[in-house]
């Protein structure tokens, strides 16, 4: 069985139950499928401060399927009556496009799971393009491009740490990126020791989520904060 460590405010916590009831389901637990389902609605009201809009449509989209596989016909569709409502509520800008946020789901999963950067970078790019405000989009977007350096003795070229320095300043509060943005800088020759020090008495400050990062322990930067099981 999985364990929820999800942090409540987590920008992408939504996306997250969405995919953890999936797994679930193919795990063969329906109903912690269909509460990670409802998880994430509810979390997507809470982050856009609304009871509903675009965001929903994956997520209503997900209910329908678990109840038409758990041969509930008639809640399933219930649901896509629900989605075809928000669809013709929040439209996306033409007839060959989906909605920013479909785009931005699509292009997180992608992230996690798959190897095709360029599709992950293309969908964050058509997500930004339509909703520029949307910080977690574009530093996202930014560590999707970082990450095809991951085993690169070298560091980022010198666009992408240009790119991560603007999402750095457009996201001040997200650790990882200052964590991964200090690295990259070290592997470039940079003398980073002060800024890694104080970033680090920072992380122990504000324990993250284990859904905020993956790992902070940092070779170059000689950053070991104790995060939370």
């Amino acid at each position: 069985m999985l364990v929820d460590i999800g942090k409540k405010g987590h920008c992408w916590l939504g996306h997250i139950y969405n995919l953890r009831g999936f797994i679930q389901y193919k795990l063969g637990f329906t109903e912690d499928a269909q509460s990670f389902f409802n998880k994430a609605a509810e979390a997507f009201r809470q982050m856009r401060k609304a009871d509903d809009g675009p965001w929903l449509v994956v997520n209503y989209g997900n209910l329908a399927w678990l109840h038409h596989h758990l041969g509930d016909q008639a809640e399933s569709e219930a649901y896509l009556s629900k989605v075809e409502a928000l669809m013709k509520k929040y439209p996306s800008p033409s007839q060959d496009e989906l909605h920013a946020e479909i785009y931005a789901e699509k292009a997180w999963t992608l992230m996690k799971f798959s190897t095709d950067r360029e599709l992950v970078a293309d969908y964050f790019q058509k997500a930004i393009r339509m909703q520029p405000d949307m910080v977690e989009w574009n530093t996202s977007h930014v560590m999707g491009l970082a990450s095809a350096f991951d085993h690169s003795d070298t560091g980022l070229e010198a666009d992408i740490l240009e790119k991560m320095r603007v999402a750095k300043e457009q996201d001040p509060e997200n650790l990882y990126l200052a964590v991964y943005y200090l690295e990259q800088r070290a592997k470039n020759g940079e003398r980073v020791e002060d800024e890694a020090r104080e970033l680090a008495g920072k992380i122990l400050r504000n324990p993250l989520s284990s859904y905020s990062v993956t790992d902070l322990r940092s070779p170059d930067l000689n950053i070991s904060p104790t995060l939370p099981n």
